[in-house]
């Protein structure tokens, strides 16, 4: 069953675009939670919503699934994102590599939680913020 949970779930992110949001309901339950560093968001509507303007702001966005885990109705998906912001980064890739928890209530998700480095995704890639940002991280890392 596991397999089938994931499969669909992944099927349905890797074909995602602006034209084709009402999907999101093959695999969300209307309840759903969703959360990253950046934000919290209840309900498949606000959702919805949120992933609307994502994709209008983007110029590319798509996630390599490297893999996953299931335990107890949770399957747990670690991920690369590849996408393109015109203002980030002169419009080139970005790779941002993290994972996602999701809960299941049957077949649908109930609840979806992003982890990730919200430097390496965003403000790394902001002039001057970025170099500031890489050097707090540099001196972290002696």
């Amino acid at each position: 069953m596991e397999k089938n949970l994931v499969e669909n779930f992944v099927k349905v992110y890797q074909s995602l675009s602006k034209d084709n949001l009402a999907t999101l309901a093959d695999i969300y339950e209307p309840e759903i939670v969703f959360q990253d560093p950046l934000h919290i968001i209840s309900g498949l509507e606000n959702l919805t919503q949120y992933f609307a303007n994502m994709y209008e702001n983007v110029q590319s966005c798509r996630f390599e699934i490297e893999s996953s885990h299931f335990s107890e109705q949770q399957i747990f998906l670690y991920w690369t994102m590849h996408f393109q912001h015109p203002k980030l980064k002169k419009g080139e890739t970005i790779l941002v590599e993290g994972h996602s928890r999701l809960k299941f209530v049957g077949n649908k998700v109930i609840c979806h939680r992003d982890y990730f480095d919200v430097g390496a995704m965003l403000y790394e890639h902001v002039p001057i913020l970025g170099g500031f940002v890489r050097s707090i991280k540099n001196r972290a890392a002696v």
